[in-house]
């Protein structure tokens, strides 16, 4: 007869072997997309497929193992997980951003660049609306509808990584391990476009994987509280539209200080971290 360790001992080497027939998939339905990207044209479209890519290497990895995907932790959760996941990438965004302008990284926009964002929103021109009322309705249109648009994407992502891959490392790994391992495949997996569109390869891998294994405990904390892969869906929607479409604008660029700015920045790196380590602390003292 098998002992209880004998028998551990199997079930975690057939979750391992789950785990990288997962990223196996991930990688091969991947690849051609950001062979696209990087040498073909960095279209919407590409970048779209690769953040579906995830989700559908989950449903792939489910077939071939015999279960369900209603496994998958679809249920929406409590709403309190939710408003939070909303608010916490929103929170660092403004941070650091309010940082870079205190510091003199960057300056706080002016009635100019207020009203060339307005364009690119199509409200210049609409009856007598001065830079303050466009940076406002701007500011709710992304924080709602952009909002919700980016989900539809950001969905792909989660689906795959907090839906799927988090709660098989769960069975073999610590909260800990858990967040550290999947956010570095994470970031990993997003490397190949940041040589694409990095300045400073070194600074801004160092910079985006700190980000992103930062938000890697805040996701996977509120995905295991949850037991809803709905609050990383949000999480992820709203740091992107915070930290790429609303504050940004909202900033003029001060000459040799690029490298603080924008989600591969350094402020941001250190912001996030900050929010990781908190996190951790928490889900450690949760016993998650």
């Amino acid at each position: 007869m098998k002992t209880q360790i004998q028998e551990r001992s199997i079930e975690r080497n057939k979750t391992w072997k789950t785990i990288f027939l997962f990223l196996a998939i991930v990688i091969l339905l991947t690849s051609p997309f950001h062979y696209a990207i990087v040498n073909l044209y960095p279209s919407r479209i590409y970048v779209g497929a690769i953040m579906w890519c995830p989700a559908i290497a989950a449903f792939i990895t489910l077939k071939i193992k015999g279960r369900n995907i209603s496994s998958l932790h679809w249920n929406w959760g409590n709403w309190k997980y939710i408003r939070w996941s909303y608010i916490v990438p929103a929170l660092y965004g403004i941070i650091t951003y309010v940082l870079i302008w205190i510091f003199g990284f960057g300056n706080l926009a002016n009635s100019e660049a207020i009203t060339e964002w307005g364009k690119e929103l199509g409200l210049f021109g609409i009856g007598t609306l001065n830079p303050t009322s466009i940076t406002i309705i701007a500011i709710m249109l992304l924080a709602t509808i952009e909002v919700i648009r980016a989900s539809a994407t950001t969905l792909g992502e989660e689906i795959g990584w907090r839906g799927f891959f988090i709660y098989e490392l769960r069975k073999v790994l610590s909260f800990t391990g858990v967040s550290i391992f999947s956010g570095l495949i994470w970031s990993f997996w997003h490397w190949p476009l940041l040589v694409y569109y990095s300045n400073n390869v070194l600074l801004e891998f160092t910079t985006f994987t700190i980000v992103i294994v930062s938000m890697s405990f805040i996701m996977t904390y509120y995905t295991f509280k949850s037991k809803s892969l709905w609050p990383a869906v949000i999480f992820h929607a709203v740091s992107n539209v915070y930290i790429q479409k609303i504050m940004p604008p909202l900033t003029i660029k001060v000459e040799g200080t690029e490298q603080w700015l924008g989600e591969n920045g350094i402020m941001f790196a250190i912001v996030t971290c900050i929010f990781g380590i908190y996190f951790w602390k928490k889900g450690l003292k949760e016993q998650l």
